[in-house]
């Protein structure tokens, strides 16, 4: 690997980091209600959205928010479904994530 794939490699895991702690605090914004991800991502107009959607599948897969259908409301796992149709709110541990009682080095809080 030559020093401009190893940079642009860095550059993209620095970019996860950071956008994995913008859409976490987004959700976290209605913690008390599910938020459409269709409706969090207008709120990050600066991610990319195949870079929102590795956000979603990491956040989920970590159990830090959770996700499900909006119509029929059951429990969905976001890489099986298009994002327009789930919503999600933060887990438990995700708030504790947010409140500084846990530590997650692939999320910048």
């Amino acid at each position: 690997m030559n020093e401009k794939d190893t940079a642009l490699q860095l550059m993209k895991a620095a970019r996860f980091i950071k956008n994995n702690g913008r859409v976490l605090r987004t959700i976290n914004i209605l913690r008390h209600t599910y938020s459409a991800l269709s409706e969090v991502k207008y709120a990050l107009p600066n991610v990319e959205e195949c870079d929102y959607l590795d956000c979603i599948n990491f956040l989920h897969s970590e159990q830090y928010i959770v996700t499900r259908n909006i119509k029929s409301k059951n429990p969905v796992d976001p890489s099986d479904c298009n994002y327009e149709d789930i919503e999600a709110k933060l887990s438990g541990k995700g708030i504790r994530l947010l409140a500084g009682k846990i530590e997650d080095d692939l999320i910048e809080v």
